[in-house]
């Protein structure tokens, strides 16, 4: 039996325009076992909420911080949970561009 891990990641760098919405969707599937969102933010930054097996998860985060082909990413924070109550909740079994 896995552990499973929800985390809430803000990244920053050039993210935005370049697919890298796109580009995590397929990465989630790829890797399997994710579900979540993924959205641009008003500042430039990708957020992304996810939950999963710790092990998928932390790949999915490894893969963050390369990204796309043309994605440079800066940052990556690990927020506290949403405190939004208009972001959607997490959808089992599903990884979305929202």
């Amino acid at each position: 039996h896995f552990a499973m891990r929800e985390v809430y990641l803000k990244i920053e760098g050039r993210v935005q325009g370049i697919g890298y919405r796109r580009w995590a969707v397929a990465k989630a599937l790829e890797i399997g076992g994710i579900s979540g969102w993924v959205r641009n933010e008003d500042d430039g930054s990708v957020e992304i909420l996810m939950s999963g097996d710790e092990e998928k998860i932390d790949e999915m985060i490894k893969s963050c911080y390369r990204g796309p082909t043309f994605a440079r990413v800066d940052k990556i924070s690990f927020l506290p949970g949403v405190s939004n109550y208009f972001l959607p909740q997490i959808q089992k079994d599903r990884f979305i561009r929202i």
